[in-house]
C-alpha cells in the first residue's frame, strides 16, 4: 500500500487546515487508518484513528475536539481536519495503513500500523 499525504502548509494560530492522505496498491477498505505527527526532535506521536468503514474514531487528548478524521473509501482516502491550531500543533503529519484484524479496531501505537506515508509539513505561526 503507497500513501501519499498532502494538504498541509502554514497557517496562522486558529486557523484550519485539513490534511488528505491518498493510498493506492491495496484494499482501502481493508485498512484501519490513523494519523501521527512528529515535531523536530521528538518522537512520532498518535493524532487520531479510523477503523475500517469508518465506525470507529480515536483521538490523542491533544485533538479530541479539535479534530475529526474521516475516510473516503471509494477514494481510497482518508482525512483529518484539524481546527483552532495552536504552535504546538507544528510538525510532519504522517498518515498509515494497518490491517487490524477487527473492523472496529483502532490503531493508537506506531507499531499497529504498516504502511506510512512520506509526510506533510505543518507550521503553525502566531
Amino acid at each position: 500500500v503507497h500513501l501519499v499525504e498532502s494538504g498541509g502548509g502554514l497557517v496562522q494560530a486558529g486557523g484550519s487546515l485539513t490534511l488528505s492522505c491518498s493510498a493506492s496498491g491495496g484494499t482501502f477498505r481493508d485498512y484501519a487508518m490513523g494519523w501521527f505527527r512528529q515535531a523536530p526532535g521528538k518522537e512520532r506521536l498518535f493524532v487520531a484513528s479510523i477503523s475500517r468503514y469508518g465506525a470507529v474514531t480515536y483521538y490523542a487528548g491533544s485533538a479530541k475536539g479539535r479534530s475529526i478524521i474521516s475516510r473516503d473509501d471509494a477514494k481510497n482516502t482518508v482525512y483529518l481536519q484539524m481546527n483552532s491550531l495552536e504552535l504546538e500543533d507544528t510538525a510532519v503529519y504522517y498518515c498509515a495503513a494497518g490491517l487490524l484484524g477487527s473492523s472496529q479496531a483502532v490503531g493508537v501505537l506506531v507499531r499497529h500500523y504498516t504502511y506510512w506515508g512520506q509526510g506533510t509539513r505543518v507550521a503553525v505561526s502566531s
